[in-house]
């Protein structure tokens, strides 16, 4: 192997075609003569259909096909992109006679048009028995109302699921002795914090198409990131084999979790099955804000103790997960807000991590880039905060006595060890770029105040003894190479860096690589674009498939040579012998294979990894409050990123960079905000509020690399990581701005302004 291309700032294999303006999305793409898929949706947060007349719509022109409950398969299903069995529960259907939030659907519509679809959904008539409704999760755990009542709700995990307690999930784990480790703390804090629902307003709305083939099978071209779950989710629904269904992904327009779940596919998949037709179906801005996959809105309670010095003894974490209406991701996202959280201070004598995931009749939440760790995250950085100052000591000086480092065992991570990590050097790094002993006295400047903040971050590379990633690479006539990937690339350029990995391993250039993109008849399975595992997992299956490769390459060039394989040697352009230097070209090879050859130049490997080693995160914000309203800008943001080795510094970069504006937009802008009878009214840009270039400041990045020994040339993931610390730093920087401690997230300006007047009552 080389190291031609890895490390290197290569540009994106799509970039032209998408600067360009190339028809590479799903709505490119679709048939012009696609059926128009619309759904009705439930008024009522919690309710049952007595009645639906669909007689007079059906008489609109142009109206193919209205289907109800009565239409659909009974077959609970779970919409959830995660490995089989998914720990998600089965506890919905395509349509229900029971709708549990405002904007469940409860028919499909299909027609000739948009207006057609439009018109004929305000003549259908339905009659509902209106019921109570569970809409703060507070309240949801052991209330009177239960929202899954069904006989066949099931799980296929035991995750500690009850629905008669309108409980999705519940656990609880713990390491050494927590009682004694209290009692050792001169100091102990109990904090509750609360992190609201967000969206993650991606610029491609959720969309799908479906056709059927020659064969009569249905081809579902679908915006997801979960290609092969997709498949097994259509054929759970629709109760038909999967040899049935081809699911192909093309270009994405953002992903960040929310097409990680299969929010669209199955209306449109139905349709094509009833009608014969292709179909599709695209979501409006009010659609993907009303009845997508947000964030988990959770509520963080955290008892934490230490000695005088600041040596942490003990933590116990619990947490209350708000799935809403339904189970997609519940019982997963809950684990990341302990299991990666915790362990950053790995070297406690004690913790327990207990949690509960419970039904509302809210939308129901699903993944967003942290998933879980995210609100864990801001919790326990918060509190580490609030430590520091209630035992005066720096809170850079408290992180440094107590975080995780190279070498440490993490009770809280399933005892993983951190074989790589620079977090010490990052928080160093930063708090050089950042000026931070001269930044951590707060300045003011008549009514505005200036204060710093900080927050460490940890993540995980894949899902470990679970994901599975696999590719094929193929020598083609004249020497270039195919790389069939299953993985989805939904921006982050994984196409690129699997690239670059295959072709420093190849000893080719990265151009005679062609990537080919994800499509379940074709490719090799992945368990999906999730879990920051693509670099991670999917590049170690590229360097085991690159090495099978070459062996074959060296078995068929010392053939053609008359000489042992053990004789030879490939150095990307020929197989030689080692000692006459005699030679035969790769593109030689090549065609020579086309011809009287009984062994194909192609190989294919799976990988999957024992551990998910954690890529480790500093960042630091200076802020700025008015006092006299309340309004908080960031002006200056800095990060220090470990992600292992580099892979593509220019696609980290801006990954860092984009999960950091996110981060800002939930520390102090978005929330998805609910009225009294259960409708989102956030459910425009108008309203949902996500930052602008005006609102983020100075933002700087760097890394801090270390060299992971599981992974491809040393790499761990920097998908998710980026988004984890500025909505504690942020919080942190507000309070040493000028005393306030905001533990709800978003932070308002009214929320500073009110908490400013009440400290000075």
């Amino acid at each position: 192997m080389s190291e031609q291309y890895v490390t290197k700032p290569i540009r994106k294999k799509d970039a032209m075609a998408l600067v360009t303006g190339k028809p590479v999305y799903t709505d490119d793409l679709a048939p012009k003569d696609c059926l128009v898929v619309k759904l009705l949706r439930s008024i009522h947060a919690n309710a049952y259909i007595e009645e639906i007349n669909i007689s007079v719509a059906l008489k609109v022109p142009g109206i193919v096909g209205i289907y109800t409950y009565k239409d659909v398969p009974q077959n609970r299903f779970t919409l959830a992109g995660q490995t089989y069995p998914e720990p998600s529960p089965y506890d919905r259907l395509i349509l229900d006679k029971h709708v549990r939030f405002v904007g469940d659907p409860v028919a499909i519509i299909a027609g000739e048009s948009e207006e057609a679809c439009l018109k004929a959904m305000k003549l259908i008539k339905i009659k509902y028995q209106i019921l109570d409704a569970i809409l703060d999760f507070r309240q949801a755990k052991d209330n009177n109302v239960i929202i899954h009542d069904e006989d066949n709700f099931k799980t296929l995990c035991d995750v500690g699921a009850d629905k008669m307690r309108n409980l999705c999930s519940s656990g609880e784990s713990s390491y050494g002795n927590l009682e004694q480790a209290f009692n050792e703390s001169d100091v102990i804090l109990t904090k509750t914090y609360h992190t609201k629902a967000n969206q993650q307003a991606t610029m491609e709305t959720f969309r799908a198409f479906c056709y059927n083939d020659i064969y009569g099978r249905l081809n579902v071209v679908s915006s997801t990131q979960i290609t092969f779950h997709v498949r097994r989710i259509l054929s759970n629904a629709l109760g038909i084999p999967k040899a049935n269904i081809n699911v192909i992904k093309p270009r994405i327009g953002g992903g960040f979790g929310s097409k990680q779940t299969a929010i669209v596919e199955v209306y449109v998949a139905f349709v094509t099955m009833k009608t014969g037709r292709p179909a599709e179906i695209i979501y409006t801005r009010e659609e993907n804000q009303i009845a997508s996959s947000p964030r988990h809105e959770m509520e963080v309670t955290i008892k934490i103790g230490a000695t005088k010095e600041g040596i942490i003894k003990a933590i116990d974490l619990y947490t209350l997960s708000n799935t809403g209406a339904y189970g997609e991701h519940g019982p997963t996202t809950v684990g990341l807000s302990g299991h990666k959280s915790i362990p950053l201070y790995s070297r406690i004598a004690a913790h327990r991590f207990k949690y509960d995931v419970v039904y509302t009749n809210h939308m129901s939440a699903g993944a967003y880039r942290g998933y879980g760790a995210t609100q864990g995250i801001f919790a326990l950085e918060s509190i580490i905060d609030e430590l520091a100052h209630e035992l005066n000591i720096d809170p850079l000086k408290l992180r440094e006595l107590n975080m995780t480092r190279q070498g440490d065992v993490m009770p809280a991570y399933y005892g993983e060890i951190a074989r790589s990590c620079t977090l010490d050097e990052c928080v160093k790094k930063c708090s050089e770029m950042i000026n931070y002993n001269e930044r951590i006295k707060p300045s003011s400047n008549g009514k505005k105040v200036r204060g710093l903040g900080m927050a460490l971050a940890m993540q995980g590379s894949a899902i470990s003894n679970v994901d599975v990633a696999s590719v094929v690479l193929k020598l083609n006539d004249d020497g270039f190479y195919s790389l069939l990937i299953g993985a989805s690339d939904m921006g982050t350029g994984c196409d690129t860096i699997l690239a670059q990995m295959a072709a420093d391993c190849l000893l080719c250039d990265v151009d005679d690589i062609v990537v080919y993109g994800v499509n379940t008849d074709s490719s090799p399975y992945d368990s999906g674009s999730y879990a920051s595992s693509t670099t991670y997992l999917t590049g170690m299956a590229v360097l085991k498939t690159a090495e099978k490769l070459i062996q074959k390459i060296k078995k068929y060039g010392a053939s053609k040579l008359k000489v042992d394989i053990d004789e030879v040697e490939f150095n990307g352009k020929e197989v030689y012998v080692l000692k006459t230097k005699e030679s035969i070209s790769i593109k030689d090879l090549a065609n020579m294979a086309m011809c009287n050859n009984n062994e194909q130049l192609q190989a294919s490997e799976s990988h999957s990894s024992p551990v998910s080693p954690p890529p480790f995160m500093a960042g630091m914000a200076l802020v700025e409050v008015d006092l006299e309203t309340g309004k908080v800008d960031l002006i200056d943001y800095k990060a220090v990123v470990d992600c292992g080795t580099v892979i593509n510094p220019n696609l980290a970069r801006v990954q860092t960079e984009g999960g950091i504006v996110q981060g800002i937009g939930m520390a102090l802008y978005e929330d998805v905000i609910y009225n009294s009878k259960g409708q989102v009214i956030t459910n425009s840009f108008m309203q949902y509020k996500i930052p602008t270039r005006q609102d983020i400041g100075n933002i700087e990045v760097d890394f801090a690399s270390s060299y992971e020994p599981t992974g491809p040339f040393g790499a761990k993931s920097i998908g998710e990581i980026v988004i984890n610390t500025p909505s504690p730093a942020i919080a942190n920087a507000i309070f040493n701005a000028c005393g306030v401690r905001i533990r709800e997230l978003p932070i308002t300006p009214e929320k500073v302004f009110m908490a400013l007047k009440k400290n000075e009552a």
